[in-house]
């Protein structure tokens, strides 16, 4: 079993909780540098590739800025995305709209932004038409239905809310092409935390084959593939990494056996990880408030499922350390909890660890997505600060902590000022 990595030094951990007291998320530059340049070089044969990262896996401008500087656009779900992205400095098509149920505004500000509209449903061509008009650029998202094994995360295809089916992707490229779109893309998104190869190949022989019957019946040549994100991570230290290497050399040899022969040859590839761009450079510091002995043994946090909610919305597992007790015997069982009034606000059940006492520090790894992106105020909790840690080894505070004046600054009662 290999040990989880955390990139302070206890004393130097120390002295950051001294300016920034926990809990917060803590942010390694170097790493999302390091991730997004792997994926990059797993792809270096496409004629183009294209790393739309997305935002909702780590929604801070400061993040997306790091990531636009490696080369990365960005994938959004909603307004407040776009306008992260337009605040990180990314233009154009650097952008791509990818939602659902989508407003009005958002297919707007897509479309003033000159971003690239990837639409869920056939039914959005009127209303973007409509509502904002039509972009320079178009996709539809494809749900494959039963060729593809959802997860516990995304579900089941042919239960997801999300994407077309195959006879819809058809009418919908033929319908956009006679309103005038001259250029398109494909889209999908059917994986999430995967680790297996055979997966990612599956996904690229079904858009492939999309892309060369699009070309056929429609005369429709595409720009671009986006395969998607879903590059999973390995949460347990006994778990290896994704061989991006392998996925994407099996991905190339599909290119060119599917792809080159229908004239296909110049079409770009694009991906949307989040989770895997920034994940693994993240951590959860918080300290120990509270020991309590009773049925069980448990372990009371300063962080709570509002800092991060996975543990107990996918039952996703998370590895622990305690700052200054990684070589110690893991020979006591804890769950380790927050405090809200929920039962299932626990970061773990039943988790070997070393002894832990009040005011240790407890780290949770692995927290740089979908971890203060899912944040939320149950029981007046507040969000929690974000903490980058420069390559040059200095701290960057790149969200502050809320505050209980931003809680109440939205509330109107008898005697406020609102």
């Amino acid at each position: 079993m290999s040990k989880k990595y955390f990139p302070l030094s206890t004393d130097k951990l120390h002295e950051v909780i001294q300016k920034f007291p926990t809990p917060f998320h803590i942010y390694e530059e170097k790493a999302i540098r390091e991730n997004i340049r792997a994926l990059k070089d797993a792809f270096s044969w496409a004629p183009a590739f294209h790393e739309q990262f997305a935002v909702k896996a780590l929604p801070n401008p400061r993040i997306v800025q790091i990531l636009h500087e490696e080369g990365a656009g960005t994938d959004c779900s909603s307004l407040a995305e776009l306008l992260i992205s337009e605040a990180a400095g990314l233009k154009g098509e650097e952008i791509l709209l990818t939602s659902n149920d989508t407003p009005a505004d958002e297919f707007q500000k897509a479309v003033e932004l000159g971003a690239i509209i990837n639409l869920d449903d056939i039914t959005h061509l009127d209303y973007l038409e409509e509502h904002a008009g039509l972009p320079q650029v178009l996709c539809f998202r494809y749900n494959p239905g039963d060729e593809v094994e959802g997860n516990d995360i995304i579900g089941q295809p042919t239960e997801a809310k999300y994407g077309l089916t195959h006879d819809q992707m058809l009418e919908g490229y033929r319908r956009a092409k006679e309103k005038g779109v001259k250029r398109f893309g494909l889209h999908t998104m059917v994986a999430s935390n995967e680790r297996r190869t055979e997966a990612f190949l599956l996904t690229a022989r079904l858009m492939f084959d999309l892309a060369v019957e699009l070309k056929e019946k429609l005369d429709i040549s595409v720009e671009f593939v986006n395969l998607g994100g879903g590059f999973g991570i390995p949460y347990r230290p006994e778990e290896e990494p994704l061989n991006l290497k392998e996925i994407g050399e099996g991905i190339h040899q599909l290119y060119n056996k599917m792809m080159v022969p229908h004239g296909l040859d110049k079409v770009a590839i694009m991906t949307e990880s989040g989770r895997a761009m920034t994940g693994p450079a993240g951590w959860l510091v918080s300290t120990v408030l509270h020991e309590k002995h009773t049925y069980k043994d448990y372990i009371g946090l300063d962080s709570c499922m509002a800092n991060l909610m996975r543990p107990a919305l996918y039952g996703a597992y998370h590895h622990i350390t305690v700052a200054g007790k990684e070589d110690a015997p893991c020979d006591h069982v804890y769950d380790v909890t927050g405090s809200l009034c929920e039962n299932n606000d626990k970061f773990a059940i039943d988790r070997k660890l070393p002894e832990i006492n009040v005011g240790d520090i407890v780290i949770i790894h692995d927290t740089g997505a979908h971890g203060s992106a899912m944040g939320f105020n149950y029981n007046g909790k507040l969000w929690c600060a974000e903490l980058l840690l420069r390559e040059d080894g200095s701290i960057e505070l790149i969200r502050r902590a809320q505050t209980i004046d931003d809680y109440f600054a939205t509330l109107k009662y008898p005697g406020s000022l609102l």
